[in-house]
């Protein structure tokens, strides 16, 4: 019996490998999207709420506020192209930190729905981008590279402020 339960595990195991390596494309995204999705969460926590208004160039450059609402509303923006959804945010406008967080997590749990379920026969699938005919692997992607600058700019804010941002800080065990 001890045997038999042995193999059905091993079986199992070898059975959800399989699965898992029928989609490597797919896989790949969500990956690289729940590891930016984890640094950019804890980024917006880092930094104070006094600190939201915080431009590094006053009048000019955005406020690390701004940087999170623009963030929040380009991913709704470009989840919604990936599923064929128009989709508008207004986080941008926000001000205050529970806002402008209750708005991240609203766009990534929005995201969440879009990678989750995306397949490689789903990612080669053509939608529209900024007027240009790309696939949703492509839409997604933007996202994941737009997100990661967004996260260097919103990394200058917080050394700036002395804070150590979550990339740099000791892994969570």
């Amino acid at each position: 019996m001890k045997s038999f339960s042995t193999l059905t595990l091993i079986a199992a195991l070898a059975a959800a490998g399989a699965l898992e390596a029928q989609n490597p494309l797919s896989n790949d995204v969500k990956q690289s999207y729940n590891g930016i999705k984890s640094t950019l969460t804890r980024a917006a926590e880092e930094m104070p709420e006094a600190d939201y208004s915080f431009s590094t160039v006053p009048g000019t450059t955005r406020t690390y506020g701004e940087i999170i609402g623009h963030i929040a509303d380009l991913q709704l923006m470009l989840c919604g192209m990936a599923k064929g959804e128009p989709k508008r945010g207004d986080a941008e406008s926000k001000k205050t930190k529970v806002e402008l967080t209750a708005a991240l997590k609203e766009s990534f749990d929005y995201c969440d729905s879009v990678y989750n379920s995306l397949t490689d026969a789903d990612a080669v699938q053509m939608v529209k981008m900024f007027g240009r005919d790309v696939t949703k692997l492509s839409v997604l992607n933007f996202n994941i590279a737009h997100d990661n600058e967004m996260y260097g700019t919103a990394v200058a804010y917080l050394r700036i402020k002395g804070l150590v941002p979550p990339s740099s800080q000791p892994r969570r065990r």
